[in-house]
């Protein structure tokens, strides 16, 4: 099973889909004029002046949800992998990702907006929907709702429970029960996985209104608490600090991984971790309640800054910082690091024995809570992301108890992928990522050159800012844009 897995999965991540996502975020950050530097103090502006509605929630609940899919098991256990199989430049392309990342973030999510719909008294949109009505290709937007259900709903789900398993069990202790059916495993590892499954079942089958509520206090306290550690630990290595950053920039370039290694795993975890591209994000986007649909664009770009620049740097540091990795198949002497090469690197052991190094016990244990709080808002996230396509999918075919169905897939996925190792987790995410990834970013760019409408909305607001506006309004028709009928119905 694992040696298939790795082979689809090397295979999804070919050059081709890396140098993709790196050139879709460069082509876009030029055709907006850097729309994540000029608009900066913009997105900071909007992240908190929109408000609930009984049919959206806000620009905020929004950002919470999408950040509850984008801060997860990427930016503690799929940093640790970067950097021990690419080596610390790894680090510097996660980074460039984001930046690039963030205009694509900016695209993809104001397309949502533009082309969300009214269901069942709740907001609607993502990618299945713009490619249906922008592009015109219901079989494309079929192709990616499907994909999209199998990936959040049975794959990608194993990564985020699987690092939730193996930190509490590297905290707590690792006693092996015998054969229970899945094989040999801990009984620390059992009781996570019910907890897991328990809790999430009950937040899930509560509805998006639940998710986001629990989404804006969960997130932005976890994220704070978990770079205030790793500031921290800076602080205390303070010293070693300039090292460590002229160690990643130059490792980026002449990596002791290999150049193809760095880039590679650098921008394969920066696309885990922040999700711009991917297709995730703009479910949640679709959700909020805005004046502008290039309001909640620049929110969802200023979501994966806060994703990778900060969550995902906090970690790198830590981890570099402390001296607490090593890269795999090179020698300890040559990659800096000090460990024994039996962890397996697709864990998030060496965040956890970062902080160990300085805080003792409690630091392996702070990164089981915090990788606990990350990952189940990502599994939440999921979820949506399912519920939404599902919804897309039924407007055409329905079946009694789909909804049912899809949150029984996934809590069972969340169970098996406590339970198993590491490498057949990641390796299952990978496909699932790559595949939605693939069919998101060829569709944006499509869209871009059969209407540019999301570079429309962006002019279009600009030029409302400009004229210092007290409310915005968006009027498709007058920007040549077809079947925005929910921003039509608003005129």
């Amino acid at each position: 099973m694992q040696e298939i897995v790795n082979k689809v999965s090397a295979l999804m991540w070919e050059p081709t889909l890396i140098y993709l996502l790196l050139g879709t975020g460069l082509f876009f950050s030029i055709v907006t004029r850097f729309v994540q530097v000029r608009m900066f103090g913009e997105m900071w502006r909007l992240l908190f002046s929109g408000k609930e509605s009984d049919r959206g929630i806000s620009s905020f609940q929004a950002l919470a949800v999408s950040l509850s899919g984008r801060v997860g098991t990427g930016n503690i256990a799929g940093v640790a992998a970067a950097i021990g199989i690419g080596g610390p430049g790894a680090v510097f392309w996660m980074w460039v990702v984001a930046f690039l990342g963030a205009s694509t973030a900016y695209v993809e999510s104001t397309l949502a907006q533009i082309y969300k719909e009214e269901d069942e008294g709740q907001f609607r949109g993502g990618p299945a929907y713009y490619f249906d009505k922008a592009l015109g290709q219901k079989w494309y937007a079929w192709l990616f709702a499907i994909s999209t259900i199998i990936a959040v709903g049975v794959l990608l789900p194993t990564v985020q429970s699987n690092a939730i398993g193996a930190a509490v069990e590297l905290a707590f202790g690792d006693d092996v029960t015998g054969n229970a059916g899945i094989g040999g495993v801990s009984y620390i590892k059992l009781a996570t996985a019910s907890f897991v499954v328990v809790a999430l079942g009950f937040i899930i089958f509560g509805g998006v209104k639940r998710i986001a509520h629990f989404t804006q206090i969960v997130v932005p306290v976890m994220a704070l608490a978990y770079i205030i550690m790793s500031v921290g630990i800076v602080i205390a290595h303070i010293e070693a600090l300039p090292g460590i950053i002229a160690l990643i920039f130059s490792d980026a370039f002449a990596p002791m991984a290999g150049l193809g290694a760095a880039i590679g795993w650098g921008v394969k975890r920066g696309v885990y971790s922040n999700e711009a591209g991917q297709g995730s994000g703009p479910h949640a986007a679709a959700a909020a309640e805005v004046e502008h649909p290039a309001q909640q664009g620049l929110v969802q770009a200023f979501s994966v800054y806060i994703d990778t620049l900060f969550v995902c740097s906090a970690t790198a540091f830590m981890i570099l910082i402390t001296d607490q990795y090593y890269v795999t198949g090179i020698d300890a002497s040559v990659s800096g690091g000090v460990l024994a090469t039996n962890i397996a690197s697709n864990s998030p052991a060496f965040t956890q024995l970062a902080l160990e190094s300085v805080l003792g016990g409690f630091g392996r244990t702070f990164v089981a809570i915090a990788l606990f709080f990350f990952a189940f808002t990502t599994l939440l996230a999921y979820y949506y992301i399912a519920e939404t396509n599902v919804a897309y999918i039924r407007r055409s075919f329905r079946f009694p108890g789909e909804l049912t169905v899809i949150k029984l897939v996934l809590l069972a996925a969340v169970f098996y992928g406590t339970v198993r190792t590491a490498d057949l987790a990641w390796g299952l995410g990978d496909i699932g990522l790559g595949v939605m990834a693939g069919l998101n970013i060829v569709g944006i760019l499509f869209l871009y050159f059969m209407g540019q409408p999301a570079i429309k909305a962006l002019k279009d607001y600009e030029a409302q800012r400009k004229a210092g506006v007290e409310k915005y309004t968006f009027d498709p028709e007058a920007l040549g844009i077809k079947n925005a009928d929910f921003w039509r119905k608003q005129l």
